[in-house]
């Protein structure tokens, strides 16, 4: 079993639900149960093959890469088939291979319009291979590839079943993510060529820079490439405005998906790409980073507090949150960067439960326009104390796992990096926190609007409104579970993370 592993155990996580697609190309249309079946299945072989890669990690060293391996790939420009696993990024498999088998459990009744099981399911497989395989990855040119297979799935996911004005947020969605996604890897290449063309290998380019092989004018203009291709992806004040419309209109599975896995892929890329490579340019880009994620945190609350409509209020909360995760980056300390993970997994569990409960009062009211909606602790009691619940971990209510995603992030901005500002960074942490009573009054908002007093007269006897089904008890069970788990016992993820963010963080200490 561990030879498996060793050899093949990431690579058969990573491409199995690939294994499912063919299978359900071999299949008519109409076997529509059939294929929610096989797409279940591949994704669970999938995560029995992660769970067993978990069981069997060394946490001692989670700051060691293992069950790597390396083989040759396109020898003509020493690009690698090289994957890996460590502390960094156990926590966002982990998340993703959790979220992905509820996400089609929960679609198993909940197939959007215009129905189509089939392809809906495949693309969700190929959507889980990329963000697989972008976590795993140890090369560029590997990491660029999985990291742009994400791209075609969620834009048909949101072209062809989502909301009226589908067409417009995804080739939105499209045109920005594709436009990032160029300048990372013209970013790519630059370190490539400057470095004097011998890999793409992640820990190769970081001791190569290292060495004094790049011209710290030619670093800065690198790492400020990276950034708007990871920040687009993220996204940052001001690139996030393809989010809003990508969330409203997208069905609830790609909401849901995007929420919790596809946004981390750019915090993601600063964090085991930017920062551990060009770490001389970081500590001049971090002020600018720090000064756009406060922002960020502002601007989202505030539009959080115009919204009208319940799924597009929680995509700005996104922006907001997501900022947190960027102030954690932008310290370029153990502590921010073990924060910045920790705010990852946190936020893609709470926010991708309450994508799924807007999908399912979207279901139910055929609306999520907060001003109709009403009443539904008393027409569905246990979906209104599971909103009740999710929104309190989403302001930061201690216990919870959304105060570990934010306070430990406000705190590691009193003490940056050496070579950073610290009375900056401290006029940082003060505008985050107050971030955090804006969050208060926009989630405590939506949940007075929605859940408590009485229905409105339109939905009062409407006989479609029911409570909590079987199908969304066990997709949301396990991430309830773990939002309440995670704020008690906040160690399971830092333990983890602790020792590549101390590595990261001692680079950067070392500059200064």
């Amino acid at each position: 079993m561990q030879d498996f592993l060793d050899n093949w155990g990431i690579t058969v996580m990573v491409f199995a639900p690939l294994v499912g697609v063919v299978a359900m190309m071999l299949l008519p249309e109409r076997e529509e149960e059939t294929h929610k079946l096989i797409a279940l299945v591949a994704s669970v072989a999938s995560a029995i093959v992660g769970l067993l890669l978990l069981v069997n990690f060394d946490y001692d060293r989670s700051g060691v890469m293992q069950f790597a391996r390396t083989d040759t790939w396109i020898s003509v420009v020493n690009a690698d088939y090289s994957i890996g696993l460590d502390g960094m990024s156990l926590p966002l498999v982990a998340l993703t291979l959790l979220v992905t088998p509820l996400v089609i459990i929960y679609s198993w009744n909940h197939i959007p319009s215009p129905g189509n099981a089939k392809a809906f399911l495949m693309l969700m497989l190929v959507l889980h291979t990329g963000m697989l395989g972008t976590f795993v990855a140890r090369d560029l040119v590997l990491f660029f590839v999985f990291f742009e297979v994400v791209l075609l799935p969620m834009y048909f996911m949101i072209g062809v079943w989502g909301g009226e004005q589908r067409l417009y947020a995804a080739i939105k969605f499209f045109l920005y993510t594709l436009f990032g996604s160029a300048l990372m890897l013209v970013s790519f290449l630059a370190l490539y060529w400057s470095t004097g063309s011998q890999t793409f290998s992640i820990t190769g380019l970081a001791e190569l820079v290292a060495d004094g092989d790049v011209a710290r004018n030619t670093q800065l203009l690198i790492f400020g490439g990276m950034f708007l291709g990871f920040g687009i992806k993220v996204p940052m004040f001001p690139f996030h405005t393809w989010l809003p419309d990508a969330h409203t209109q997208a069905p609830t599975q790609g909401s849901v998906i995007l929420a919790a896995v596809l946004l981390k892929l750019g915090t993601y890329g600063f964090i085991r790409i930017a920062i551990p490579i060009l770490p001389e340019a970081a500590v001049s880009w971090a002020p600018w980073i720090g000064l756009l994620a406060v922002i960020g945190i502002i601007y989202g609350a505030l539009g959080c507090l115009a919204q009208t409509d319940m799924k597009r209020l929680i995509a700005f909360s996104s922006v907001a949150h997501m900022g947190y995760v960027m102030l954690g980056i932008a310290t370029l300390t153990d502590f921010g960067i073990n924060a910045a993970i920790f705010g990852m997994v946190a936020h893609g569990l709470i926010t991708g439960m309450l994508f799924f409960i807007a999908g399912s009062v979207k279901e139910r009211y055929h609306t999520l326009e907060i001003a109709r909606l009403g009443g539904l602790l008393v027409q569905a009691p246990r979906m209104g104390w599971i909103l009740g619940i999710t929104t309190m971990a989403s302001l930061g209510l201690p216990g919870l796992a959304g105060f570990w995603g934010e306070f430990p992030a406000i705190l590691a901005a009193y003490q940056p990096a050496p070579g950073l500002s610290e009375e900056l960074f401290r006029v940082y942490m003060v505008i985050a926190a107050i971030g955090t009573v804006l969050a208060a009054a926009y989630l405590l908002w939506l949940l007075q609007r929605t859940a408590f007093g009485t229905p409105s007269e339109e939905f009062e006897d409407d006989p479609h409104i029911h409570d909590t089904v079987f199908t969304e008890w066990v997709a949301w069970t396990p991430m309830l579970i773990l939002i309440v788990v995670l704020g008690f016992v906040p160690s399971l993820i830092f333990d983890v993370t602790n020792e590549p963010a101390s590595m990261v963080g001692e680079v950067i200490a070392a500059l200064g």
